[in-house]
């Protein structure tokens, strides 16, 4: 049963991993290749997501591969002959208890290593981008708008650089328009940032207030493009770079340098901590709902809907909880709601599956006459 489990888990993570990262593609695709980027720069962006795409289809993949071997063990009698043998559900469920561990211990590497140190190479690598003016702005004879109110045209880029025919028109200031043409430019990086400097231009400054417009020839003028490009800084860290002994370590520190209160971090550390649990408990939902059924020749798809309810129900108390512990520090504990109401949810379960004639068609009529 173990080994079944891990090859259905296997093939659902697969499956789930292929469609989210697809999906993902798609908009890297058009964002990077649409800004001029290689197709490295593509397949490295795509890798970099891919930790934190398996840690999102993890517990569904679980839970997935628990119903579909349970129904089929029950479809095929083969759990009836293990009830029959004298196996409990409490046995039974051993080999799911196990499975689950597993997907737990992945779960954690992936939350605690492996998405916090992907995050952050893959926005540092977005930075980057964000800070090379030549994939954003050299692109011949079409206007782009690398920023709101800003307007840039090349008609035609050299083999050696130049810039031929620029136009630049930068309406950022809603009293004022400048605008800049030049026969060439040049882009030149230093210590200030990204600038582009025009040779042989005319610049023109209209005022809205007065409705005047003032031109100016210049040989030769020095323009910084790195507002344009917006980037953020390569030391801004994120919550989500922090790996999860730094904040064990220091949680207030931690807050400080993010900018974020103490409240959400301490909240965000142990929803890390909880995390791999919540997928154990997922696998468990899912066997131990459809082990309540029992055997019928109609099949287990009320307990299948029933399962996927009760999972949906976990996660909507995960989200409350850990938003509520976000705003107030002393309320962390409730982070750990969902595994307690999982936890006696499963118990109960396994309990009412221990008594098979309990939720049967025929046991009822007889309480029912009975009564």
């Amino acid at each position: 049963m173990l080994s079944q489990l891990l090859v259905l888990f296997g093939f659902f993570a697969l499956i789930l991993v292929a469609v989210y990262w697809v999906n993902r593609a798609v908009v890297l695709f058009d964002q990077l290749i649409a800004d001029g980027q290689s197709a490295g720069v593509f397949l490295e962006f795509t890798l970099l997501s891919l930790p934190r795409v398996i840690r999102l289809v993890l517990p569904m993949s679980a839970f997935a591969a628990a119903v579909y071997v349970t129904n089929r063990l029950s479809r095929e009698s083969e759990l009836v002959v293990m009830q029959a043998t004298g196996f409990s559900p409490w046995r039974l469920s051993r080999p799911v208890i196990y499975f689950g561990l597993i997907v737990a211990v992945m779960m954690g590497v992936l939350t605690h290593y492996l998405v916090p140190l992907a995050q952050e190479e893959l926005d540092r690598r977005e930075v980057e981008i964000q800070q090379n003016a030549t994939a954003r702005l050299l692109t011949e004879g079409t206007f782009l708008h690398p920023a709101p109110g800003v307007t840039f045209y090349i008609r035609e880029i050299t083999p050696e650089g130049a810039l031929k025919d620029v136009f630049l028109s930068d309406r950022r200031q809603p009293d004022r328009t400048v605008t800049y043409t030049a026969a060439q430019a040049f882009l030149v990086n230093d210590e200030n940032g990204p600038k582009l400097v025009m040779v042989e231009g005319l610049s023109q400054f209209h005022s809205a207030e007065n409705d005047q417009l003032i031109t100016t020839n210049f040989s030769d003028f020095a323009y910084s493009i790195a507002a344009l490009l917006t980037p953020a800084e390569l030391n801004d860290r994120k919550l989500r770079h922090v790996l999860t002994s730094e904040l064990i370590r220091s949680p207030e520190a931690i807050a400080e340098e993010v900018d974020q209160p103490v409240a959400e971090i301490v909240a965000e550390l142990h929803y890390r901590l909880n995390r791999p649990v919540l997928v154990l408990l997922a696998a468990l939902v899912g066997f131990s709902t459809l082990l309540v059924g029992g055997y019928s020749r109609f099949g287990v798809w009320r307990q299948i809907v029933v399962a996927f309810v009760l999972l949906i129900v976990i996660d909507m108390l995960k989200s409350t909880s850990v938003d509520q512990a976000g705003r107030n520090v002393a309320l962390w504990p409730i982070v750990y709601a969902p595994t307690i109401f999982g936890t006696v949810l499963i118990t109960g379960l396994l309990a009412a599956a221990a008594r098979p004639g309990l939720f049967s068609l025929g046991a009822r009529r007889r309480r029912r006459a009975a009564a």
